[in-house]
């Protein structure tokens, strides 16, 4: 698997910054320079830096601030101080005490230096790993928190969202169904279920068995927590009754979800001290097990506290008053129907319009259900004859941008517009081979907005996709992000495993060459008419191109 980092050096000598890229480019780094701390500080607000590098002889003053400085994007970067003055010593000690973790003498002792890269490189790395799996544990105010100051206060929220979920005579399936299926099965419902809960930004808390719990408006500051986790409710209701469905029609068993939800006081912390876990107690949580616990197989439950912040947008059938066991007493509650159509963006009552989404802090786009209807559409339509520009090419392309995109520090609601056109932009395929770029406009245009994608995105998509033409040329960063993605594969190991299949495809409308002049076309295009546009790819990909072009080259040869 690659794995690529932003390495910036901050130094005014451009001889040095010269040699140091010579040494680190290849092997995923993506070398970054800066002329001065100014210049720096720019860069580490814009991108995710992995490790820096900084000159302590041009100014060690500026140098100081450099190394002392903390923000979010540079709390877990690896700083380490170059200097001449190897003999005293002192600019080594002085980086060292500021929050570098090593140094590097000038001039450049080539292996040395690439040694410690690959050093902090890994630990870069296993950092990452780290953070990712305490993201899956804890929620992020909880993690920062910790870090700022090694606890989590105890918090009291008046008005926290509670959901339960659980599954249907669970205890009867489990016991007909072989323990590595069922933790399958499990698994796969699950994982749909984390999938909703990060879209509408909750946050689940555990599973108990076959029981899932999430919370909202406690560790994240989105607004209307409690639509929002109707909205997911609502979600995960739809998912299993089109499951039902199929299995229904395929004459299998099925899994059938009950959910329930309640919004009022509780207190969220941690407990434990070897296997700490965040969690939140209160009758709030009690009273949302109960609506889950009396909702039918297939339905939403929810309280009248629920009830009376949503009902402006939800279709809710009276259920009336339910006894609380244990607690004692007895709550209003109500069935959550669906959502009222005016506020729905197909009209179908299942998944919010754009301004209810805006409102509550989401994406204005359906981009989950567009990806899947868009790749459906190339699964069923792309002519059997197209080898290379397959759905396969569309995934690689896609997780190319990404990479690329998040290298470049491109905003989130940015690269779902880049992830839009990359979906489409083989779309047009699907219609005709020959100038297909103006066909997934077309479909793209026509398609869109009825996922919420507004005039100016759609507007965003399209040039995208211009870009990608032949006669084109990228102006945006959006655009050179999109064209390097296309064109990925260049610079990589598997080059010839992929244009192989580029060739076949080219044969199969009509374009058949020799052996030789094919290798002459390829050599024609790399060397004469392809250009990486963003500093990224060039650091990246560029060696790779290189290395083929020679291998090219050499194949050329024996021809002679």
């Amino acid at each position: 698997m690659e794995r690529f980092i932003n390495i910036l050096i901050v130094d005014e000598n451009k001889t040095n910054q010269k040699g140091l890229k010579e040494i680190l480019s290849g092997g995923g780094n993506n070398v970054l320079l800066a002329n001065s701390v100014e210049e720096a500080i720019t860069i580490l607000h814009q991108k995710e830096i992995g490790i820096l590098l900084v000159n302590s002889d041009n100014s060690s003053q500026k140098a100081t601030e450099l190394l002392k400085l903390k923000n979010h994007q540079s709390k877990n970067i690896y700083k380490i101080v170059m200097t001449a003055d190897s003999v005293s010593g002192s600019k080594m000690v002085k980086g060292i005490n500021e929050g570098a973790v090593d140094f590097i003498t000038i001039p450049f002792n080539p292996n040395l230096i690439q040694a410690k890269i690959e050093v902090f490189k890994a630990l870069f790395y296993k950092d990452q790993r780290i953070t990712e799996l305490l993201e899956n544990i804890f929620p992020a105010a909880v993690l920062e928190d910790l870090n700022a100051n090694s606890k989590f206060n105890p918090k009291r929220i008046e008005n926290g969202i509670i959901l339960f979920t659980d599954f249907v005579d669970f205890s009867l399936k489990a016991r007909d169904i072989k323990p590595l299926r069922l933790l399958k099965k499990l698994e796969y419902y699950f994982t749909k279920f984390d999938e909703i809960v990060e879209r509408y930004k909750l946050e689940k808390i555990k599973t108990i068995g076959d029981a899932y719990m999430v919370l909202g408006g406690v560790t994240e500051n989105h607004q209307e927590p409690e639509v929002r986790a109707c909205l997911a409710a609502i979600e995960m209701r739809d998912f299993m009754r089109n499951e039902k469905e199929i299995a229904l029609a395929l004459n299998r068993d099925y899994w059938e979800v009950r959910i329930g939800l309640h919004m009022g006081p509780l207190v969220a912390g941690i407990i434990g001290t070897s296997k700490i876990s965040f969690d939140v107690w209160g009758d709030t949580v009690n009273i949302a097990a109960r609506a889950e616990a009396v909702s039918k197989p297939g339905y939403i439950t929810i309280t009248k506290n629920i009830a009376n912040a949503v009902q402006e947008y939800m279709l809710l059938e009276q259920r009336g008053l339910v006894n609380i066991h244990k607690r004692g007493g007895s709550i209003e509650m109500f069935y959550l129907i669906e959502l009222k159509l005016e506020h729905s963006l197909y009209g179908e009552g299942k998944i919010a319009g754009t301004a209810l989404r805006l409102k509550c802090g989401l994406s204005s786009i359906d981009f989950s259900n567009m990806r899947k209807a868009c790749i459906n559409l190339l699964k069923s339509l792309l002519p059997e004859g197209i080898l290379y520009h397959d759905l396969s090419h569309t995934y690689n392309v896609e997780k190319a941008a990404v990479r690329f995109a998040k290298l470049e520090g491109i905003d989130q609601e940015s690269i779902l517009l880049l992830q839009t056109a990359v979906l489409y932009h083989d779309a047009g395929f699907i219609i005709q081979y020959k100038d297909n770029e103006k066909f997934a406009v077309q479909i793209a245009q026509k398609t869109l907005p009825k996922y919420g994608y507004s005039n100016e995105q759609i507007e965003v998509i399209v040039n995208i996709i211009a870009s990608t033409a032949a006669n084109n040329s990228p102006k945006t960063l959006l655009e050179k992000i999109m064209c390097d993605a296309d064109h990925d594969y260049l610079g990589r190991a598997d080059y010839f495993t992929v244009v192989s299949k580029l060739r076949a495809e080219m044969e199969n409308f009509g374009e058949i060459m020799n052996d030789e002049t094919w290798i002459n076309f390829q050599l024609h295009y790399l060397e004469k008419k392809h250009l990486f546009f963003t500093e990224t790819a060039k650091n990246i990909r560029l060696h790779g191109k290189k290395a083929r072009i020679e291998e090219l080259k050499t194949q050329l040869s024996t021809f002679k």
